[in-house]
């Protein structure tokens, strides 16, 4: 979801937007959802592993979650590290309903957040 979005908010002529991850997942079917409901297709992701070489380059590195913190390889010092402390939505327990609401509530934060970071980057 934050890939979608930071490829919403960034000019792609100025920026070259990643995500990748400390573990594989196929791209779940609630984050297309409601990702869908707030206009950004993000069929055509798919999971990815952090490819060391590429992150040690990186200018800007968002970890979204703790065990992502917690096992993200060290950051690279030319790289301005941030971390939102997001719940991991595809953990969510309950009716179809309410793990759809968990996403959104995620979907929403990730969202606020990145509109906040790209005025950083004007």
């Amino acid at each position: 979801m934050a890939e979608g979005y930071a490829k919403e908010f960034f000019p792609s002529d100025k920026f070259e937007i990643r995500s990748a991850g400390v573990e594989k997942h196929g791209l779940n079917k609630n984050a297309v959802q409601v990702m869908a409901e707030d206009g950004v297709d993000i069929c055509q992701q798919y999971s990815k592993l952090i490819d060391i070489n590429y992150f040690n380059s990186a200018n800007l590195i968002v970890t979204l979650c703790g065990d992502a913190r917690d096992k993200c390889p060290v950051i690279p010092p030319q790289a301005t590290s941030i971390h939102w402390p997001l719940s991991d939505p595809a953990k969510a327990t309950g009716t179809e309903e309410e793990k759809l609401q968990a996403f959104r509530k995620v979907r929403n934060k990730i969202k606020d957040n990145l509109s906040e970071l790209v005025q950083n980057y004007k």
